[in-house]
């Protein structure tokens, strides 16, 4: 990670993906991330899936680089703590609801510059999850084949959260907007960030809201076709699949090189009078006769012979992989400087780990930090943030207000 955020201090309160994954970031660039759960583990803690030592991969992977406190937040005495430590630092993320102990108003009651970033279902209030606000928004109703009747055809959903972690990137950069601004005038602040509000206003970002009310209609499916330009999944000779995308002029002209099919483009222009180089509408339009000849090219080629023609021409290209062989893939993993060695996970088990997205010219990104075990960092954090002494630590770790590492844990 690099150590662009290091004169900051966030305590994060969070479970699942979005409010982690804000917290993650922060953490990657720097900033001493300290993730409050209660001393059991949060909601995410045992969330699937476990290694045989009953580890979850995923809350080891969303809390890397942070320290972690652990409290009885069922009790009073925990829930005190808690607000206060977060008062004293002064940042605090978080997706517990505004109506619990750690709203705004009791951490600016302690602490009148306090920013704090609360990840929320919707605007209203209600609950939500990544696969929710997407039905909500429509996107899963424009997947599947083409040839769906639109009136009885199943949505489908995708397995990656896309709205989680954009939710989480877009928090990440809410808070050090506020922070801007803390530091501009001294002001603190509440930002909420709905993940329902995310995924619409990332539809109308996209331009989609507009298409629909325009046309007064959905948008048909496509299959696996990229929607206004010429884009889509083709199979080789010897059967493997891959995708292609041709949204610029020296994309397409490429890709109809590294194809052979030069003859029945022009034919295909001929027929239809258009010039296909002209621009994604006349390809979009015609995609169909264009995709039936591009794949009759790709039947007579074997996929090794045509990655090695796409490559010579410059196209946007990849073979389609399993999630396993991806990560496998020297390129995408071993070979890139992304990835670093994370030998120390709770888990026990060894496998690559993320640097930040980031590349810094001239900085050292260092090796990936592992996560820390739950409540690793009690004794640590609650001395040098809150003043406490060992013995008074010690007294609140009897009393079960407070929990030390769970390295042990069976």
């Amino acid at each position: 990670m690099y150590n662009l955020l290091n004169d900051l201090s966030i305590v994060e309160v969070s479970s699942f993906v979005a409010s982690p994954t804000a917290g993650l970031y922060c953490a990657q660039l720097g900033a001493e991330v300290i993730r409050v759960d209660h001393k059991a583990g949060g909601l995410d803690y045992n969330r699937y899936m476990l290694t045989r030592e009953g580890r979850s991969l995923s809350w080891e992977n969303l809390n890397r680089a942070k320290k972690s406190v652990a409290l009885d937040l069922q009790s009073g005495e925990g829930r005190e703590l808690l607000v206060e430590l977060a008062a004293k630092v002064g940042q605090c993320i978080t997706n517990l609801p505004e109506q619990s102990f750690l709203s705004h108003a009791a951490m600016q009651a302690k602490r009148a510059d306090m920013i704090s970033l609360r990840v929320m279902g919707w605007h209203d209030g209600r609950q939500a999850m990544d696969f929710t606000v997407n039905a909500a928004a429509g996107y899963p109703l424009m997947c599947g084949p083409e040839e769906w009747d639109p009136a009885t055809a199943p949505p489908v959903n995708q397995v990656l959260p896309a709205w989680d972690f954009i939710t989480g990137a877009y928090g990440a950069f809410a808070m050090l907007a506020a922070l801007r601004h803390r530091d501009r005038t001294g002001e603190g602040s509440e930002v909420r960030l709905p993940l329902g509000d995310v995924a619409i206003g990332t539809m109308a970002n996209a331009g989609l809201l507009a298409e629909v009310l325009y046309r007064g209609g959905d948008r048909e499916r496509l299959g696996n076709a990229i929607w206004g330009a010429f884009g889509r999944d083709f199979r080789a000779r010897d059967g493997v699949r891959f995708m292609v995308a041709a949204l610029t002029a020296k994309q397409w002209s490429g890709l109809v090189k590294a194809f052979g099919v030069e003859d029945g483009i022009a034919a295909l222009e001929a027929e239809v009078g258009v010039r296909f180089a002209d621009g994604d509408t006349p390809r979009f339009r015609h995609r169909a006769a264009l995709f039936a000849l591009f794949q009759s090219a790709a039947d007579g080629m074997d996929y090794a012979a045509l990655e090695a023609r796409m490559t010579a021409q410059g196209c946007t290209f990849e073979r389609y992989r399993t999630a396993y062989e991806a990560a496998n893939d020297p390129v995408l993993v071993a070979g890139n400087p992304l990835f670093g060695p994370a030998p120390a996970n709770p888990s026990g088990f060894a496998y690559p780990a993320t640097r930040s997205f980031v590349n810094v010219p001239g900085r050292e990104a260092g090796d990936p930090a592992p996560a820390p075990y739950l409540g690793e960092h009690s004794e640590q954090v609650l001395a040098e943030k809150l003043g406490l002494s060992s013995g008074a630590i010690g007294k609140l770790v009897d009393a079960g207000t407070v929990a030390l590492s769970d390295k042990d844990k069976t």
